[in-house]
């Protein structure tokens, strides 16, 4: 897998050095010059010093051949240019950070799902993300042990109305995501190939609702 990190932040450096110890191949761009020479000095990725919202920086670091980028630059308005390069480009997987709640708000509408505000966003979140492209975490604990979660439907899952879907126990499918159109829970939609669907369930039944919402069909 190729990551692209844009925005060597101390959540930028921590991710990189997340999926390096996974075994991702990570690529990191830094505008700045000491922070991408602390970088390539130190972790085992590569190393693009420039400014991640330019075209050909982001064609330099090899955004054709990725298949995520992460912009976690502490400017919100640039996230959201790179997140729009990003899927220009046709990356499959794009997670942006945002401090300011009206920037949040205008991710979404662009049509941006995985949106991250920082108090919330950990390395381990992101990378988890990362490492399992159907099986999203959308946010940190809830509250205790609920956990919201966003899975990419394929397989066996598919056809059925959200009411035929039997769901683990402390487990509710809440809606989904139909490209950029939100399809409530409550209408009873079918579900489609490559629906992204939001679960609100209990930590110890993720594993589960993965295997519910992906397994392939049989025969």
């Amino acid at each position: 897998m190729r990551v692209i990190i844009v925005g060597a932040s101390t959540l930028g450096r921590g991710l990189a050095e997340k999926l390096i110890g996974l075994g991702t191949q990570v690529v990191v761009v830094e505008r700045d010059g000491e922070r991408a020479e602390d970088i390539a000095e130190n972790l085992d990725c590569s190393v693009i010093h420039g400014e991640g919202t330019r075209p050909d920086i982001l064609d330099k670091a090899g955004i054709e051949d990725a298949d995520a980028v992460v912009a976690c630059t502490d400017h919100d308005q640039d996230n959201i240019l790179i997140g729009l390069i990003a899927r220009g480009a046709g990356v499959r997987e794009t997670i942006l950070r945002t401090d300011d709640a009206q920037f949040l708000v205008v991710a979404k509408r662009l049509g941006f799902h995985h949106v991250l505000n920082p108090p919330q966003a950990t390395a381990e979140i992101i990378a988890d993300a990362l490492r399992g492209v159907d099986t999203i975490e959308l946010s940190t604990l809830v509250r205790g042990d609920i956990r919201f979660l966003g899975v990419i439907a394929r397989g066996e899952v598919v056809g059925k109305r959200i009411s035929e879907v039997i769901m683990p126990k402390q487990s509710s499918i809440v809606g989904m995501y139909r490209g950029q159109e939100f399809l409530f829970a409550a209408a009873d939609p079918a579900i489609e190939e490559g629906d992204e669907v939001l679960v609100v369930t209990a930590e110890e039944h993720s594993g589960e609702i993965d295997a519910l919402l992906t397994t392939p069909a049989p025969g």
